[in-house]
């Protein structure tokens, strides 16, 4: 099975998430067969391990990790490698991948531009 993991840094204050909560209730709605899980780099839980094996206790076998940073900075240059490998790991019966930061994307920076041009 196949499913996917929605990746941020994390904050102190639990309100940071709530726009993954939404991100991740809009996956399930719309992609319904396929699992997600939200993780987080730090100060936050669940920790991308610990998606990893929620997913795999579901029966996914192959897992995308979808890094929702806006760019490819020191954390997803440096520390997301080290954890992506020791999830490898530690879950050899499962295939990981992860794509690169959304903000990389032109049709995220796209909506982002549509959002400004809607405020005006």
């Amino acid at each position: 099975m196949k499913a996917i993991i929605l990746f941020g840094h994390g904050a102190r204050d639990q309100r940071w998430r709530e726009p993954f909560d939404r991100l991740g209730a809009l996956w399930q709605e719309q992609y319904p067969d396929t699992p997600v899980e939200l993780a987080f780099l730090e100060m936050m839980q669940p920790s991308l391990d610990q998606a990893v094996a929620t997913l795999n206790a579901k029966g996914a076998s192959d897992v995308t990790i979808v890094p929702v940073f806006f760019g490819q900075g020191g954390h997803l240059r440096n520390d997301f490698p080290v954890l992506l490998e020791e999830c490898r790991a530690k879950f050899p019966g499962v295939q990981l991948r992860a794509t690169s930061a959304v903000g990389d994307d032109l049709a995220v920076l796209q909506a982002i531009v549509d959002f400004g041009a809607r405020a005006l």
